[in-house]
């Protein structure tokens, strides 16, 4: 056997163990959003405007228990999703759970990501949340990924940071060195990873973060198994982050969390360190954040394979010609008070509250409201950044 084979059977042997993630299984559609999960709303986040078509096809990508996945066919009534898991066990508890919600326009398969090729389709849409940093070999993961991705297609990936898991990897170092051989026994390393942390005193520095972060989740054997006692993982840095990207033949489209990436958050009272930080390629840039705020425990972004168009309505005549409807991902609509596609708070004006009102009928360009509204096309320009709205282009 050979040591990809046997890190993948590792794996797999954890994930048939403790099942992941370990929601509970619903009655009903699941609850909320994850704007992510949402085709239109990923595709506008990535590029200025409402997608030409949601009959699409939506890949997920190490789909485990299914968590993602039914979210992914709620959230996306039109399209055909397909979700693939290395332990079937994990396959099993996703099957289930998609019943028991409804959610009936998908497919599951037990299959490693090394042989997503052997499914039949190209995607528009690859979610890989969680996934390729437990990969022997996670260049050879989203390689093979990409070449399912259809040209214009979007994916959306999540792999760990190491800055803000140093803690973490520090006690799974400590836990192997005390499991000694028998590190495939994931439920006597649980048992001996909860008697490591009570014995550890309170001010250690494991513990206290454990406690600050991670606790809460950690109660349940499968998360504390997933965090502690994974037979494989690699942490990214802003360098080794864009090597994977890069050998991915893709393209960069950006982090789907922007706000941690915007350094007027902890440079803005310096005007000359914020001009010097400025001056800096992308990939500097991110890494001058990154090492600034080192609190970061995952890396999620989105790539693409081109073409794809992006909209950006810096032109007032091609703005006013579009037509606007609300954005999917919105809770407490209609209010001048909600949240927004990230559930942070926004507080709109009786104007805004007024033209997003009239937007709802989905058949009004941006001008005719405006000059019915008198609504400034600047206003408009607000809505979108905010992503309160989405803009179909004149056909």
């Amino acid at each position: 056997m050979t040591n990809r084979s046997q890190i993948s059977a590792a794996v797999r042997q954890l994930y048939n163990t403790y099942p992941f993630p370990p929601e509970p299984l619903l009655d009903e559609p699941p609850p909320g959003y994850n704007w992510r999960w949402h085709w239109q709303a990923a595709y506008n986040f990535c590029t200025g405007r409402k997608p030409p078509r949601d009959d699409v096809q939506i890949l997920d990508a190490g789909c485990g228990t299914g968590v993602g996945t039914e979210y992914l066919v709620h959230l996306n009534p039109q399209a055909q999703v397909t979700g693939i898991d290395l332990s079937d066990e994990a396959i099993a508890v996703a099957r289930e759970r998609c019943r028991r919600s409804g959610a009936q326009r998908v497919t599951l398969h037990n299959l490693s990501l090394y042989d997503v090729e052997q499914l039949d389709t190209h995607f528009d849409y690859i979610n890989c949340v969680g996934v390729l940093h437990h990969l022997p070999d996670p260049i050879a993961g989203i390689q093979a990924l990409a070449s399912r991705l259809k040209p214009g297609g979007l994916m959306h990936v999540f792999v760990y940071a190491e800055l803000g898991r140093r803690e973490i990897y520090l006690a799974q170092q400590a836990l192997a060195l005390l499991q000694g051989g028998d590190r495939t026994n994931f439920k006597e390393g649980v048992r001996l990873g909860r008697q490591l942390f009570q014995a550890l005193p309170d001010s250690n520095r494991l513990v206290v973060e454990d406690k600050r972060r991670w606790s809460l989740e950690n109660h349940r054997d499968a998360n504390f198994a997933d965090m502690y006692l994974h037979p494989q993982e690699v942490d990214y840095n802003i360098e080794t982050l864009f090597e994977l990207i890069d050998a991915s033949g893709l393209s960069f489209v950006g982090f789907s969390n922007p706000s941690y990436w915007d350094i007027d958050r902890l440079l803005g009272s310096d005007a000359d360190l914020m001009g010097r930080s400025q001056q800096l390629a992308e990939r500097d840039y991110y890494r001058l954040v990154e090492l600034l705020d080192p609190e970061l425990t995952h890396y999620e972004f989105f790539l693409s394979r081109p073409p794809l168009e992006r909209c950006h309505w810096q032109e007032d005549a091609t703005l006013r010609q579009a037509t606007p409807e609300i954005h999917p991902c919105l809770q407490g609509w209609p209010s001048q008070s909600l949240f927004n596609y990230d559930y942070q708070i926004v507080t709109l004006s009786e104007a805004q509250f007024a033209f997003m009102q009239a937007c709802e009928a989905g058949t009004s360009s941006v001008g005719d409201l405006c000059d019915r509204l008198e609504f400034d096309l600047e206003e408009v320009r607000s809505l979108l950044k905010q992503q309160l709205l989405m803009l179909s282009p004149s056909s």
